[in-house]
């Protein structure tokens, strides 16, 4: 079990940004996912990845792909406050779901 954070490369987010965006990605996909599923990642430490994608349409592909196979997603927009214009879709956040069910829509994605 584990949860997917993929983060944009186009905005180039610094160091801080990218962690805090990924956190949000993390505690909103955490929120919204199947109970069950997020019992079992608990009890098997949590695991989280970060990946990269060169744009906001390699993000949406990998949204589309999770809702074709029923991943539990969440897209962060950034609030404009520090680095980014209001509204910009920064990350994309997956499961908790079963490793084999993540890998087989990122598979060949670059960690960052």
């Amino acid at each position: 079990m584990k949860q997917v954070m993929i983060v944009r490369t186009d905005l180039k987010m610094g160091k801080g940004k990218i962690a805090a965006q990924c956190c949000h990605a993390a505690i909103g996909a955490y929120k919204n996912a199947d109970k069950e599923k997020v019992r079992k990642w608990e009890n098997e430490a949590y695991a989280k990845v970060v990946l990269k994608v060169p744009s906001l349409e390699d993000l949406f592909k990998y949204r589309d792909l999770a809702r074709e196979k029923g991943i539990n997603y969440y897209l962060v927009t950034d609030a404009g406050r520090t680095q980014l214009p209001e509204s910009t879709i920064t990350v994309l956040g997956l499961g908790p779901d079963e490793d084999e069910a993540l890998d087989e829509i990122t598979g060949e994605l670059k960690l960052l």
